[in-house]
């Protein structure tokens, strides 16, 4: 198992090497080691995996119903939507089957709402219903006045983002990936037959080129002479409520969509907390991952009118995230046989959901360019802590707590997170290479209180790990 962070990148020469690893990337690097004689590398600019969109995003493993019919995107979200819901349950990531209701609050929404269903069944989604507002307010007695009428979509469910990109790369680290970290690619040459990267810390040398760089996918894609598309980085911020305001919903509840996305929802999380968000802001800047007053303040005024009381309650954090928006409603992946080359760009909003199938797609895109990938071998199943509040915490298993006395000793109160749990995320695969990592592994200073209580309690472990 090799995981680089510092020095030297190995002078080897890669089958393949795959730029990012976010969601996308990791799945793909996950699906190519199913092939044993492929030498893979997995190259990321940052320090952990899934540092970009794939950390900030609204968590909703979706159907697919409102995609374009007849889209690439369409095909790969209504098929990785069943492979991830049942990888998923094989590995331990939590996933929510909590529906959906697409609310109109006006005629002109509700008028939308049949066509929307009609969209659904073109995308092989046939289980969407029209409900009227009595059995909208039954269904969510909470939601603001004044909504005409819903579309409810019961395939709709909330995973944990974190734990699904770890799950891909951890796989794909254990069967012979070699992830490099803090690898930034700042130029790319082909020659004798192979890419040459750049890296801030050395060459990566590989015969195929797969990129998936998200929010750069646009500029790895010029170094290689093409202009087929550009990414605009679309802000998303959100807010988080505490989890007393959990019982305020029982659905997700999307708006009618409009030409900047999905708009503004309100949905429950694994975790136990409400979203609301989020904002769609184009911008150039492609670090630009702050919130604005501007921005929460729309969130609010949306939120008041969602779901009124939800304004009432705690907040606990607000984030954002950018979404690589390009010119087209559509994903960007496209093979170039002559550089032996793929590229996976414009992978949005529905990547998380898309990742398995969007994996497999590359995969035959490589055979049908010239890789020969060999013979395929199953995976070796891997079993992800379970972060999700649907499931007993550690602290909460007897039988466990008795074997290791560290799983009932907890550091973050606020999220109930143990030694025990701390400890086996330092000493993982793919370890966490700072706090903020160690979050998104065991829900460390995730909590109400945002590790102001054992914030120092935390560190301690994590540096006492050598981390």
């Amino acid at each position: 198992m090799t995981v680089t962070v510092n020095g030297p990148l190995p002078p080897r020469t890669y089958d393949v090497a795959v730029v990012g690893a976010g969601v996308v990337g990791c799945a793909i690097a996950r699906e190519l080691a199913r092939h044993p004689r492929l030498r893979v590398a997995l190259v990321e600019a940052q320090d952990d995996v899934g540092q970009g969109t794939s950390k900030a995003n609204t968590a909703i493993l979706h159907t697919g119903f409102d995609a374009v019919p007849g889209s690439l995107e369409a095909r790969l979200v209504r098929e990785g939507s069943r492979q991830l819901a049942a990888y998923a349950a094989e590995s331990g990531i939590a996933v929510e089957p909590v529906g959906a209701l697409l609310v109109a609050w006006d005629e002109e929404q509700l008028a939308a709402l049949p066509h929307l269903a009609e969209k659904a069944v073109r995308n092989e989604y046939g289980d969407t219903r029209l409900i009227d507002p009595p059995e909208l307010y039954e269904r969510e007695p909470h939601l603001g006045p004044g909504a005409l009428g819903a579309l409810h979509v019961p395939g709709e469910s909330i995973i944990c983002p974190w734990t699904t990109t770890l799950a891909y790369a951890t796989q794909a680290v254990r069967h012979g990936v070699d992830l490099h970290l803090n690898s930034p690619v700042c130029a790319v040459s082909r020659r004798e037959g192979a890419h040459f990267l750049t890296t801030a810390r050395g060459t990566v040398r590989a015969r195929y080129l797969v990129n998936a760089a998200g929010l750069h996918a646009d500029t790895l894609d010029r170094h290689l002479g093409h202009q087929d598309f550009t990414v605009t980085p679309r802000r998303g911020q959100l807010i988080v409520f505490d989890g007393l305001a959990r019982d305020l919903l029982h659905h997700i509840l999307l708006p009618v969509p409009t030409a900047l996305g999905k708009g503004v929802l309100v949905a429950p999380t694994v975790y136990g907390n409400l979203l609301l968000g989020p904002t769609a802001e184009d911008l150039h800047d492609k670090r630009a991952t702050g919130s604005t007053a501007e921005g929460l303040a729309l969130l609010r005024e949306k939120g008041a009118r969602i779901l009124p009381a939800l304004l009432d309650e705690e907040i606990t954090a607000v984030y954002a995230g950018l979404r690589a928006a390009t010119e087209q409603d559509d994903y960007r992946i496209a093979a170039h046989p002559e550089q032996a080359y793929i590229t996976v760009g414009g992978i949005r909003s529905t990547g998380l959901t898309a990742s398995l199938a969007i994996a497999a797609h590359v995969t035959a895109l490589l055979a049908d360019t010239g890789l020969d990938p060999g013979p395929v071998e199953e995976l070796h199943p891997v079993q992800m802590p379970n972060l999700g509040e649907a499931s007993p915490r550690p602290h909460q298993n007897a039988r466990l707590v008795a074997a290791d006395p560290e799983y009932g000793t907890l550091v973050c109160h606020c999220e109930r997170v143990s030694r025990g749990e701390i400890r086996d995320a330092l000493s993982s695969t793919v370890p966490p290479r700072n706090l903020d990592g160690l979050r998104r592994r065991t829900r460390a200073r995730a909590g109400r209180c945002q590790g102001f209580y054992c914030g120092a309690a935390v560190r301690e472990l994590f540096e006492g790990a050598g981390a």
